[in-house]
């Protein structure tokens, strides 16, 4: 057996192999991606104890830090297709492998600077926003904790991408687990004040979340090390030598998928500028429903990430006919799922909620009246959401990655924002308007992504696939 082992099987040639195989890749990637939201949602739960301010200023902090950081793991991420078309063609893909993953990593650190630079500036960015100057400064002081933790959770995709496109995403799996125990008990000893530490209060969370992040890629490197198939990659060796044809290769496939993303959280991170000049009960009803929205969503998003695995797999073995299968494959058990999912959370919305805020508080009773609200409309968008973030994990599997940003930015935002913005401050349905706005955006995404996978023969996908 061969570093490459886990793809020098003959392509499934059954649609049902091929949805097994699919599966059996999208379930540890899945379940680290909601492990990953565990680690998120700690911070939540720990700092909404702090009261409705702290709340909304840590809202505001990490609605720009995770827009900033979605963009710069589609850019890094741009790694897991050159991966698997490197395994699929089969040759030289140890040193091909090696050379992706080093440059993607020489990446982390060349936007590192960037990130801590946009940290540093966070206070101004907030109140440009018209937020209350007291939440802009609050808000800032989180940014600059965050600018610790940019590099290490760069590195994090990287090495994430790499264990799971090789074969090995139970690895992810379990050191994410591992990295919500470290996020848990720093949380617990900083922003309170325990084992005699003094209580840091709303930089506690960014602080514990820091130390999570080195322990993480610490974490990362041992397994690498400890896994003999993994270790003959040897991926951090040479470590200074640039390969930059390969560098601009990850960044002009990688830049269309950071625009993509960055599209889309920025639509999710505008909603809570929004509900911000609504009113804090809003802001923080919001944010709760979107932590439960989330996580959901990581389901169809591991799956998403599992068929650019398989898809790019086939596109660098050159078999369009096996392309069809995984890309079909991927679609039937996202959709599959989130099924599930919405009637949950339509059938048992305030029992949800229920796991981030006391709803029997009277202090929380207009937070929770919007929360229970706006998970009814995010239970609605869940077939969409889904839909929209398997097929643009399809599409990057062959490698395109233009028309979709493009699509992006025009549902997103020429549809999306505008009617949020549109419902929200110029119709009565205020905050329940900004969701409906967002479930708009995902629609259009949706529909187009999908028609593109439908048309992919006609418009010359597949063809590019056979001349990969």
């Amino acid at each position: 057996m061969t570093a490459l082992a886990p793809f020098t099987e003959p392509a499934p040639r059954l649609f049902r192999d091929e949805l097994i195989a699919t599966w059996r890749l999208s379930v540890p990637l899945a379940t680290a991606n909601i492990l990953q939201m565990a680690v998120f949602a700690t911070d939540v739960m720990f700092v909404s104890r702090l009261g409705q301010e702290a709340l909304a200023a840590s809202s505001l902090a990490v609605a720009i830090f995770g827009l900033m950081l979605m963009g710069f793991f589609g850019l890094t991420g741009a790694v897991a297709p050159l991966i698997a078309a490197e395994l699929g063609r089969r040759r030289h893909a140890v040193r091909e492998v090696r050379r992706s993953v080093r440059m993607a990593l020489w990446l982390c650190g060349l936007l590192g600077l960037i990130g801590i630079t946009v940290c540093l500036f966070g206070e101004r960015i907030v109140l440009a926003t018209g937020q209350q100057p007291v939440l802009a400064r609050r808000a800032g002081e989180f940014l600059e904790v965050c600018a610790l933790s940019v590099v290490p959770m760069l590195v994090i995709n990287v090495l994430r991408t790499f264990v799971s496109a090789m074969g090995r995403p139970v690895f992810a799996t379990v050191i994410t687990g591992l990295s919500i125990a470290v996020n848990a008990f720093g949380n617990w000893v900083l922003v309170f004040g325990h084992l005699g530490v003094p209580p840091l209060g709303l930089l506690g969370s960014p602080l514990a979340s820091f130390i999570t992040a080195c322990v993480t890629v610490l974490a990362y490197c041992l397994a690498i090390r400890s896994d003999r198939h993994l270790r003959r990659m040897r991926i951090f060796g040479r470590w200074w030598r640039p390969e930059w044809s390969r560098l601009g290769q990850i960044i002009a496939l990688g830049v269309p998928i950071a625009a993509t993303l960055f599209a889309e959280g920025g639509l999710f991170s505008s909603a809570a500028f929004l509900m911000g000049l609504i009113g804090e009960a809003q802001l923080a009803g919001h944010t709760v429903a979107l932590q439960i929205a989330s996580i959901f969503f990581q389901i169809p998003f591991g799956i998403g990430q599992a068929a650019t695995i398989r898809v790019g797999y086939h596109y660098g073995a050159k078999n369009p006919e096996a392309i069809g299968r995984a890309g079909w494959a991927a679609l039937v058990i996202g959709l599959a799922f989130v099924s599930v999912s919405a009637a949950a959370m339509m059938l048992f919305p305030e029992l949800i909620v229920s796991a981030y805020v006391d709803i029997k508080a009277p202090a929380n009773a207009a937070m929770l009246g919007f929360a229970v609200q706006y998970v009814l409309v995010a239970a609605a968008f869940q077939l969409v959401d889904g839909a929209q973030t398997v097929a643009a994990g399809v599409l990057r599997g062959m490698q395109d990655t233009r028309v979709p940003m493009v699509i992006a930015v025009v549902s997103y935002w020429a549809a999306g924002f505008v009617v949020a913005y549109w419902l929200g401050f110029h119709t009565s349905l205020s905050g329940l308007g900004v969701w409906i706005g967002l479930a708009t955006g995902l629609t259009v995404a949706a529909i187009l992504l999908l028609l593109r996978w439908i048309r992919r023969e006609r418009i010359g996908l597949v063809r590019a696939a056979a001349l990969a």
